[in-house]
């Protein structure tokens, strides 16, 4: 993705500017070859399977060099470039005038354009189109997901229209803006993030002031981290320097769920420059911790035995750690859950697991 200008502008009015010049751009482009009299089309790098690549310098997946032609003199892609401007010109509506749309109520509004989707599918891909070519993320444009965001709690202020510190908004703490990237920071008196998995593991870390016993950001993801939820901690991760340790169920979706935040995800390849923390650190629940823990476990189905054999093979779990636990996990046939650290009492996990993985960390360093 292209460099955002450098300017004294705010983070909010730096990427404002940014999109709207794309999608300007993007019109123009069409205007231009018709000044030509060229038929318009419109080069979109491809999003196939095939151009999808892990990045080992970079350690996140990345979209290759193909691209694809989408042409007006081509009668089946007409429909699909008419789609593309229509989108690409209510979205610059929407820059302008600082509003947002879900995806489903663009989908409705195109009901009203004459060129209208058949289905949200379809317009959800003509979204990521428009992504993938512009350079910009779905929320740059003003398009917003139905998900509700996760939680932070701890000691940090921000601005998202009026001030807030995330350690004084009642024990559910802040919810994570669609639109992160509008958000400024204005302070912080941390020095880490600890990501857990479960909302029932977040706010057990609230109950046992966990922010305040580790002086860290407390985020719950609420499962698979949506993208806003990933946009911030990798903020938090580069703009703050704030290392970020990720806990998780001891199982392969556990596993896969960090691996998202860390190394980012095929389908959003186009822009995992802006999702992916490589930085982060999963520090648990390993099939290690099962087995010097003697956590409560549940055997491994069958179709967990499959999708660790899977990660195994995966350019992201290739470092010794991974493919360590990988291998003891098949090797004991377990996996656990957080909350089975409660084996020892509530209090455990914040008294003596996270302790002892924070030093070990730090030893590691």
């Amino acid at each position: 993705m292209a460099d955002r200008p450098k300017s004294g502008k705010s983070h909010k009015e730096e990427r404002k500017e940014y999109t709207y010049n794309k999608l300007k751009g993007l019109g123009q482009e069409i205007i231009e070859d018709i000044e030509k009299n060229k038929v318009p089309s419109l080069k979109i790098p491809s999003r196939g399977t095939g151009n999808i690549v892990f990045n080992d310098s970079k350690r996140y997946y990345e979209l290759g060099e193909r691209y694809g032609k989408r042409s007006l003199g081509n009668v089946k892609q007409i429909r699909k470039v008419g789609q593309m401007v229509y989108v690409g010109n209510f979205c610059k509506d929407l820059v302008a005038r600082e509003k947002t749309a879900t995806i489903r109520e663009m989908y409705y509004v195109s009901e009203g354009w004459g060129i209208s989707f058949k289905t949200q599918q379809e317009s959800n891909i003509i979204g990521e189109d428009l992504e993938v070519k512009l350079g910009v993320t779905r929320e740059d444009l003003g398009l917003m997901p139905e998900e509700d965001g996760a939680s932070v709690y701890g000691d940090i202020t921000l601005l998202d229209e009026v001030e807030i510190n995330a350690a004084k908004m009642g024990k559910s703490g802040y919810t994570i803006s669609p639109t992160i990237d509008q958000v400024e920071f204005l302070d912080h008196k941390v020095d880490k993030v600890l990501a857990v998995e479960t909302m029932g593991m977040f706010h057990r870390l609230v109950q046992e002031n966990a922010h305040k016993r580790f002086n860290c950001l407390i985020v719950g993801l609420k499962g698979q981290a949506a993208r806003a939820t990933r946009r911030f901690i990798k903020r938090v991760n580069e703009e703050l320097n704030l290392p970020v340790y990720i806990c998780n169920d001891g199982d392969p979706w556990g596993f896969h769920i960090a691996q998202v935040i860390i190394s980012g995800s095929a389908k959003l390849a186009h822009v995992n420059d802006q999702l992916a923390t490589p930085d982060a650190k999963f520090i648990g629940v390993t099939a290690s911790d099962i087995i010097n823990y003697d956590l409560p476990t549940d055997k491994l189905k069958d179709v967990d035995v499959m999708r660790l054999k899977e990660l195994s093979k995966d350019p992201r779990y290739k470092s010794d750690f991974w493919q360590t636990e990988i291998k003891k996990m098949l090797k004991i046939g377990k996996k656990a859950e957080q909350q089975s650290f409660s084996k020892y009492g509530l209090e455990y996990v914040v008294d003596t697991y996270f302790p002892a993985k924070f030093e070990e960390m730090e030893n590691q360093a």
